[in-house]
């Protein structure tokens, strides 16, 4: 346990960037320029640097943890008197719209896959298990798609626990940006893997209505990616407008008619689309769930992580 700014007790060790940059034990990045812009997501910074001094020790890190992990399962199988299964390990990441969790997640899927004991990670968004627009219109809560309600929270469950039980195959509902829906007769397969990245506005929070366990209650090892929320507005309006400027032109977009009209109709929309859904959401639903991290992601203003916060107790 230690003590923050203010004098707050805080479970978590602040560790300052370039301590944290000590850590990773390799002077060379393993992805390349070209692999880093592929996995980078619209209006996120990413390069050699940060992959080199933040996610590299980070992915050292969470690779020792699945390696201990393993060696536990055999253990408790052993003490049980039970054959020791294979358990996938299984890594939730959260965060706000637009704070860059999707581009920590495709990025921490390939370092993964370069460490040994490792060569199969899976990831798959929450997305996919939001209900329908047709079922969230039925029920009046299209307002409030990304809030907790608007997710078949049950089938969100029984996926990862399907996952952790060791099924050999498991899949997952298949949601379109473009279409702003869910994809009819798509699924996600998953097949046995070593590591289940599971990211998502909501995926360390508490059990929701009618359930006793909660999706985080699954998790090996939970990461929240963390900034003040006027930069998050920030990005997120950036984003909308090169969204406007690129997917939205495309017909079959939903958000098509915000690249038919001018930019400040449309960027009037967009802040209140901030104001009235991803703010209350992020405030009331997404960070106070940052507590129950195992490891915090701190982003300065620039989308670079400043500081790494790390569970001690």
């Amino acid at each position: 346990m230690s003590i923050g700014s203010g004098g707050v007790i805080s479970p978590f060790i602040e560790i300052s960037r370039s301590d944290w940059a000590a850590l990773g034990n390799a002077s060379e990045a393993p992805l390349t320029d070209s692999e880093i812009s592929q996995i980078r997501g619209l209006g996120d910074f990413l390069d050699l640097d940060e992959v080199r001094e933040v996610y590299l020790p980070l992915s050292r890190l969470l690779n020792l943890y699945v390696a201990e992990h393993q060696k536990l399962h055999s253990a408790t199988s052993q003490f049980l008197g039970e054959r020791a299964g294979r358990t996938p390990f299984i890594i939730g990441v959260a965060g706000s719209v637009a704070v860059g969790k999707s581009t920590v997640s495709r990025l921490l899927l390939e370092m993964l896959k370069r460490w040994e004991g490792t060569p199969n990670v899976a990831l798959i968004t929450t997305d996919g298990f939001l209900f329908p627009n047709a079922e969230l219109e039925a029920r009046g809560i299209m307002h409030r798609k990304g809030f907790p309600e608007s997710y078949d929270r049950q089938a969100l469950l029984k996926f990862v626990s399907d996952v952790k039980s060791g099924q050999a195959s498991v899949s997952a509902p298949v949601y379109s940006h473009l279409s702003y829906d869910i994809v009819t007769g798509e699924r996600a397969v998953v097949n046995s893997p070593d590591v289940l990245i599971v990211e998502g506005l909501n995926v360390l929070q508490q059990p929701g209505p009618g359930q006793t366990v909660a999706l985080s209650d699954y998790f090996d090892f939970k990461i929240y990616v963390d900034a003040e929320t006027k930069d998050v507005k920030e990005w997120f309006l950036a984003r909308f407008e090169k969204l406007r400027e690129s997917a939205f032109t495309n017909p079959a977009s939903y958000f098509h008619r915000y690249s038919q009209v001018a930019y400040e109709v449309a960027l009037a929309r967009a802040n209140e689309i901030w104001d009235t859904i991803n703010l209350p959401n992020l405030v009331d639903n997404i960070l106070p769930t940052r507590s129950r991290a195992t490891l915090v992601l701190k982003k300065g203003a620039k989308h670079r992580v400043d500081s790494v916060l790390l569970r001690k107790i």
